[in-house]
């Protein structure tokens, strides 16, 4: 910071006029999201209330791990249209297995609810192994991860389908969860007021501290981002490009078994619609926190930070009571702007 304004004062006028006009255009959504915040919070003054910081807090941390996945495959100049869809799966999985042995409309009637972490293990090796296919058919075949995360959301909703079938299910959601399951995501240990911080929040802060550590201090962390940037240089350095990309995806796919782990405590009732579009939202705040679709770029805190923000003007909108159609469109809206953003940033640089 001190050296930024160190060089602004060295700045001629004509530069420093160029320099606040890309400044304003760069961070442009970032000023509107928080003028929104403050103009939702002067409307509704309830929404910057304790009980609602906590509730931004818990969506944003259910919303962290997925989008912490996302990123790593947008850093390699791709995307993951599969992950909502994994989420999904391993969500009605997970609620299956640690249903209440004495629930009427258990889907394996004659199976004993099974230990949490049996369950955890069972959740991230889902997610793991559909990770390590996106990743396997994008670097083996040279597929766009466009084309091959849209067959995998595919393929994973179909067998969505056919699961919930099983037994006496009849493809009805998934609830009458085991009480120590709900206790252990949902439960707390700590308040702010009267208003309990569910324990998934600390869950996320874990991972993201895993995820930040992964990405700023191991040599596969380094080698994600060299590979985004360049592929062909990467590998000509020594880098190995389709073991990299791989991993990044699998890595990608735990981290959606996490979180679906997580939505199935969290929400209480699964069906085939948990899940859907929970990629449009990680997508939109990993872009508006400054991951770059260009690839090789973006940050741990700028992910933190676009989740956060996408959630608070999402619980603004729901506050100030717009249509929930309404706001499906004004989430494409945040997108689009801040592709262009970040396109326009790219080409400044070049």
């Amino acid at each position: 910071m001190i050296k930024a304004i160190e060089r602004y004062r060295e700045m001629s006028p004509e530069q420093r006029k160029g320099y606040r006009k890309e400044f304003f255009i760069n961070n442009s959504l970032y000023m509107f999201l928080i003028a929104a915040v403050i103009v939702i919070g002067f409307l509704r003054p309830n929404f910057l209330s304790a009980a609602s910081i906590v509730n931004i807090i818990s969506l944003s941390a259910a919303n962290l791990p997925i989008a912490l996945g996302i990123a790593g495959a947008i850093i390699l100049s791709g995307t993951d249209l599969s992950a909502g869809r994994i989420v999904g799966v391993v969500a009605c999985v997970s609620a299956s297995l640690l249903q209440a042995s004495g629930y009427a409309g258990k889907v394996f009637p004659g199976l004993a609810t099974l230990p949490i972490p049996a369950v955890l293990l069972i959740a991230l090796g889902l997610g793991a192994l559909v990770g390590l296919i996106n990743g396997f058919c994008t670097a083996r075949f040279h597929l766009h991860p466009f084309i091959v995360t849209l067959s995998t959301q595919l393929i994973a909703y179909g067998a969505l389908l056919m699961y919930l079938r099983i037994g006496n299910n009849n493809g009805q959601s998934i609830s009458g969860l085991d009480s120590s399951y709900t206790n252990f995501i949902n439960g707390s240990i700590l308040s702010i007021g009267k208003t309990p911080i569910p324990n998934y929040v600390w869950y996320a802060i874990l991972i993201t501290a895993v995820m930040w550590f992964i990405w700023n201090k191991t040599t596969f962390g380094k080698n994600m981002f060299a590979v985004g940037s360049n592929p062909e240089a990467a590998n000509v350095s020594g880098v190995n490009v389709k073991r990299v990309t791989m991993l990044v995806f699998m890595l990608a796919g735990i981290l959606y078994g996490m979180t679906g782990f997580i939505e199935a405590a969290r929400i209480g009732s699964n069906s085939a619609a948990t899940g859907l579009n929970y990629e449009l939202d990680a997508i939109a705040a990993c872009v508006i926190g400054g991951v770059s679709f260009v690839g090789g770029i973006g940050k741990i805190r700028g992910v933190i930070v676009g989740v956060v923000l996408l959630r608070l003007i999402f619980v603004g909108l729901t506050a100030l009571s717009i249509d929930a159609n309404m706001q499906y469109i004004i989430k494409g809206l945040i997108i689009l702007i801040a592709c262009a953003i970040d396109m326009r940033k790219y080409l400044v640089k070049r």
